[in-house]
């Protein structure tokens, strides 16, 4: 991993919310092998981290979200097998963790969001976006193919005959009709108004929903052994006590870390 990740990909902590920053404006953040190879690292960063409630993946200068794949790096490596194999794993990797991050993710989208910065955006929990933001799934506009992981985060979103028109086109969908379709849950110039309504939430709760919710995406239909201790045990926690205690007091909880 070259050094340039280390700066081009952040984290910065801020109490309870941890904020992923994509800071490669010249290259309207695209992101290289590098930074898809760092990605997991700063997940593995927030997730140790014990004040951490919710991670928000953001541009750190505003504008263009993430143009998508470094292009001018894959015409480079075009030729090379062993470099096209390690990229394949690293955006994989990196989709398949953010995907499956345990805390609550946001996706705060200001500009354009195309490709595989689409693809970070369909694997966060929530996308926000803001006026100026655009969509877009553009493989299709360079003989290229996208990840079957990542067409089955777009298809369980916006549906099969969405995914189609998109993946097919490559056209680019304003913010509202991106909320329109499905593709994004909320417009906002900032993500701030939700984020404090998921910490006002208990962290038990919403890190055990989003492990259901992702279960259910993933194929399961019925209650196993795991789900259902998981629903008992909520019923013996902090969480709960505090939870019920403010309903009957009529005032609003304060949950732990």
């Amino acid at each position: 991993m070259g050094d340039e990740a280390g700066t081009t990909l952040r984290l910065e902590r801020d109490g309870a919310v941890a904020r992923l920053l994509i800071d490669r404006a010249d290259k309207r953040n695209a992101f290289n092998i590098a930074m898809w190879q760092r990605l997991p690292e700063l997940l593995a960063e927030a997730d140790a981290d014990p004040d951490v409630r919710v991670l928000v993946v953001k541009s750190a200068n505003g504008g263009a979200f993430c143009a998508g794949a470094d292009i001018a790096e894959l015409l480079a490596n075009k030729d090379d097998a062993a470099w096209r194999a390690a990229n394949q794993t690293a955006i994989n990797r990196a989709q398949y963790e953010l995907t499956r991050f345990r805390l609550p993710t946001v996706a705060m989208v200001e500009g354009d969001c195309v490709g595989g910065g689409c693809g970070i955006a369909l694997a966060c929990d929530i996308r926000v976006a803001g006026p100026e933001a655009r969509f877009g799934i553009t493989p299709a506009r360079l003989g290229l193919v996208y990840p079957l992981h990542d067409v089955k985060l777009l298809v369980d979103l916006v549906g099969p005959g969405q995914a189609r028109r998109m993946l097919f086109t490559g056209m680019l969908l304003g913010a509202e009709e991106a909320r329109d379709v499905g593709l994004v849950e909320e417009l906002a110039a900032s993500e701030d108004a939700l984020v404090a309504q998921l910490l006002a939430a208990s962290p038990f709760s919403t890190q055990a929903i989003k492990g259901f919710v992702r279960n259910v995406l993933d194929g399961q239909v019925g209650d196993d052994a795991e789900s259902l201790q998981v629903f008992a045990s909520a019923f013996e926690g902090a969480d709960f006590r505090e939870g019920t205690t403010a309903f009957v007091e009529k005032r609003k909880p304060v949950f732990g870390k």
